[in-house]
């Protein structure tokens, strides 16, 4: 590997317009934009390509007043649609664009953390890409912030697949005893991304391609444009498998899959975790894995164990006539009674024993049911949480960083080999010391996740 360059000082070719915010009451804040009387936000993109143009219909109904992305090849086509934005090439500098309310979030996994807990202290609304972190520390510290501004400002993981109706149906069937007493949950996901370790140098980054910027906190590594090879939606498959900038599939696709899961459990920390899988490599996170967590009971249910599975792993199926393999992500929930098998937008219950006719259980009426985001309504639901702080979002930074927290740690207990037991108020595992220098790493000189 090449040797590392110094930290680059911040580049001001691209920075128009001060910084500063103005301050204020949270409770009571005052939108700044220019259209504040018809209840406007001020918005800044940062990455505006890959899944920054999802959003671009969104936030087109706001005024976007700042654009940033380390590849400035990106703004004449983002600007062309937010003609009066300002466009920045560092996200430290963006969060600092007068004026502003709220930030959404579209960069490399690595930096997702580090712009949360950033927007949060500068009284910013923050919707942010998923996962929420890479580290169990990083999901820690962006959850400690956001617990200071609860109420008062409002933020959402973009795991947007959360509107389909089938997740509180889900969460319903569990609450109200179609399976009887909750034991079990499991998740998986098929996807399978093998990569043999970092690319070595090769060519130099295009014009106007800040990639020090792109590495941000993470450790050096020489350029490759292996790292960003895949198209707008699939962008980041080119490097979320490496350890320094994502988290593999359990950060991609398990946000989205065991967050059909956490909706219904009612989780928050485990108290031990034990994985195993591939060969450990210290380049690239496994392919295949499996992770197991105890969770405590809580008000309405029993202790429960909660599983993931990855890349060909899978829980055994209730019956041999059904074939897990043929859902790519699901979950499924085992009870005394029962199990229910579900993905995104269907289920199924699977009634056993002496109760296979289910007259135990009454549906709940339609007006008793969870109320749904409703298709197409996530990103407004955070903008209306934006306008109105005490209006919830369903991924909230408290829900999605427990339930990364939770997911993290199983790549802390793979990367051991062993069980380890958690201790949620520490962040640590008392009797695992080894496991401690998982939960964290090390970033480069002049990057501070602390804002």
């Amino acid at each position: 590997m090449s040797t590392p360059p110094s930290t680059a000082p911040l580049s001001r070719r691209r920075f128009v317009g001060a910084a500063g915010l103005v301050a204020g009451s949270m409770i009571t804040r005052p939108l700044f934009g220019q259209n504040a009387a018809s209840n406007k936000l001020n918005v800044a993109l940062i990455g505006v390509w890959g899944r920054g143009l999802a959003h671009y219909n969104s936030i087109a109904e706001e005024n976007v007043v700042a654009l940033c992305d380390i590849n400035e090849a990106r703004f004449p086509d983002a600007l062309k649609r937010f003609p009066g934005a300002t466009t920045y090439i560092d996200w430290r500098k963006c969060l600092d664009h007068k004026d502003l309310d709220a930030v959404v979030v579209c960069t490399p996994d690595h930096t997702h953390a580090f712009i949360a807990n950033w927007a949060l202290k500068r009284d910013l609304h923050c919707y942010c890409e998923k996962p929420l972190a890479i580290t169990v520390n990083e999901a820690r510290t962006v959850r400690a912030t956001w617990e200071t501004k609860k109420g008062k400002l409002a933020t959402q993981v973009g795991m947007q697949r959360h509107e389909q109706p089938n997740f509180n149906r889900v969460k319903e069937l569990i609450r109200d005893g179609a399976i009887g007493e909750l034991k079990a949950a499991y998740a998986w996901g098929n996807r399978q991304i093998p990569k043999p370790g970092y690319f070595p140098a090769e060519g130099e980054p295009p014009k106007g391609f800040h990639y020090d910027l792109w590495l941000g906190p993470a450790p050096f590594h020489p350029y490759n444009p292996a790292y960003f090879s895949g198209g707008a939606g699939a962008n980041c498959l080119s490097w979320n498998m490496f350890w320094d900038f994502g988290a593999g599939q359990i950060g991609d696709m398990g946000s989205h899959t065991m967050d059909l899961l956490w909706n219904a459990v009612d989780a928050k920390l485990p108290t031990s975790a034990e994985a195993k899988g591939d060969a450990y490599n210290s380049d690239v996170t496994p392919v295949m894995c499996e992770s197991h967590f105890e969770h405590p009971a809580n008000d309405w249910r029993g202790p429960i164990t909660v599983s993931w599975y990855q890349g060909g792993a899978m829980p055994r199926s209730p019956k041999p006539s059904i074939d897990l393999s043929k859902i790519g992500h699901g979950a499924m929930f085992k009870g005394t009674k029962g199990f229910i098998i579900a993905d995104f937008d269907s289920r199924m219950i699977i009634p056993f024993g002496d109760d296979a006719d289910m007259s135990y259980y009454k549906p709940r009426k339609k007006e008793d049911q969870y109320p749904d985001v409703g298709k197409g309504n996530f990103q407004k639901q955070w903008f209306d949480a934006c306008k109105d702080p005490s209006k919830p979002t369903a991924c909230d930074f408290g829900y999605s960083a427990n339930m990364i927290e939770m997911m993290l740690l199983g790549l802390v207990a793979y990367r051991t080999g062993k069980k380890i037991s958690y201790d949620g108020k520490t962040g640590t595992s008392p009797d695992t010391p080894e496991a401690n220098a998982f939960m964290k790493k090390e970033y480069r000189d002049g990057w501070n996740i602390d804002g």
